[in-house]
């Protein structure tokens, strides 16, 4: 069966975070948005279906998961990844963010050490804050090209942490982190007695070259002090439905990270979160492998057309997501003025780089998971507005 990626869909009008709230955030409603990280894909029929025959019931009461649901995610788990997850492993969150809260509170006290790789995506370090941890930070370092991990850095900061919450693939540069370096991580985790609460939630999402390993999969060792964190949410642009899965197989870790929902009474998620999750892990494989060419072609599509048509806006192929990295230094223009540029005179919507982390200064990151249509129209103003400051 063949999917239609190049079919437009309106979503204005629907309380779409990307469209509808683009004036309270950019200043104006006639941009291309290519901000949050949602796609302009249709969800699959075989989710909506599976939504509107539950809908049908006249009753929408209290549910729970039943074994189907988790079957549907260690089924998934094991044929995308080859990673075995035992059913009891399983538990629930709201979104990966909720979950990495939760991890927090259950592995660290206030005053504790929080580490991130920045850039990085900006709620690691919110949610830190918020909950009285000290963040830490380990930069990733651009390498003859690439984003690297500087392990000399990562073992000094790792002295003074609890918890390292691993972003993989990492939002925004678009890693899919090897399993050398992995292995390397969990070395140093062990070494320094550091929990890792490993952000997954592009885990799908993998170009050709490229295949995601869960860190958790690498040893026993590494499983017993790792939470892992995945969703359909980014796959199947599900994320309004409010449903990640976590994976805790150390049993003490796991009573201490129910507590921490049971407290605030958010476990039993809803009744469609669990219809479309089980769904998309039991339908989904060929849409998904489809769905992953055209995400990858649309990235090939921008990084060519900026480097033959807008040299002096540079942007490294990601390895997974469907996110781009742009590095606009050349260009020489103060961060604000760069907002500016695309905002007012490319009038595109694009996330600023500043909002994660200081090394993001200069950067700017795109959502490439639309219709190439969408891509082509933002590309050609973008050229217009750079044409016209003559850079």
């Amino acid at each position: 069966m063949r999917y239609d990626f190049d079919e437009p869909i309106d979503r204005r009008g629907s309380k779409c975070e990307k469209y509808d709230n683009m004036e309270s955030v950019f200043g104006r409603n006639d941009i291309i948005p290519l901000w949050v990280a949602d796609t302009d894909f249709r969800t699959p029929d075989f989710i909506m279906d599976a939504i509107r025959e539950r809908a049908a019931h006249p009753v929408l009461g209290y549910s729970f998961r039943c074994s189907y649901y988790n079957e549907a995610i260690r089924s998934w788990l094991w044929r995308r990844n080859g990673w075995a997850v035992e059913s009891r492993w399983i538990d629930f969150s709201a979104g990966v963010i909720c979950g990495i809260s939760y991890g927090i509170s259950a592995l660290s006290r206030p005053g504790d050490g929080v580490l991130i790789q920045p850039p990085v995506y900006p709620p690691f370090a919110r949610v830190a804050e918020a909950l009285g941890r000290k963040v830490v930070t380990n930069p990733l370092k651009l390498d003859h090209g690439s984003w690297q991990i500087d392990f000399d850095d990562l073992d000094k900061k790792l002295k003074d942490v609890k918890i390292f919450i691993l972003c993989n693939p990492h939002n925004p540069t678009g890693r899919a982190f090897t399993k050398d370096e992995l292995t390397k991580i969990g070395k140093l985790c062990l070494k320094h007695g550091v929990y890792i609460l490993s952000d997954e939630i592009h885990s799908d999402l993998t170009f050709r070259e490229h295949k995601h390993i869960h860190i958790a999969s690498l040893s026993d060792e590494l499983a017993r002090i790792t939470c892992t964190f995945v969703a359909p949410s980014k796959t199947f642009n599900t994320a309004g439905l409010s449903t990640a899965v976590a994976i805790i197989p150390n049993d003490e870790i796991h009573r201490a990270y129910t507590e921490c929902g049971e407290r605030i009474h958010v476990g039993q998620g809803n009744i469609f979160g669990a219809v479309a999750l089980r769904a998309a892990y039991n339908n989904g494989d060929e849409w998904l492998d489809m769905l992953r060419e055209y995400i990858e072609a649309n990235a090939d599509y921008v990084v060519k057309t900026l480097s033959e048509r807008m040299p002096r806006i540079e942007c490294i192929k990601p390895e997974a997501t469907f996110l781009l990295w742009l590095d606009c230094r050349k260009l020489d223009l103060t961060h604000e003025a760069l907002v500016d540029f695309f905002v007012n005179e490319a009038l595109l919507g694009l996330n600023s780089g500043l909002d994660y982390g200081p090394q993001g200064e200069h950067y700017m990151r795109m959502n490439v998971g639309c219709p190439r249509a969408t891509l082509e129209k933002a590309l050609e103003q973008l050229k217009r507005a750079y044409d016209n400051r003559n850079f």
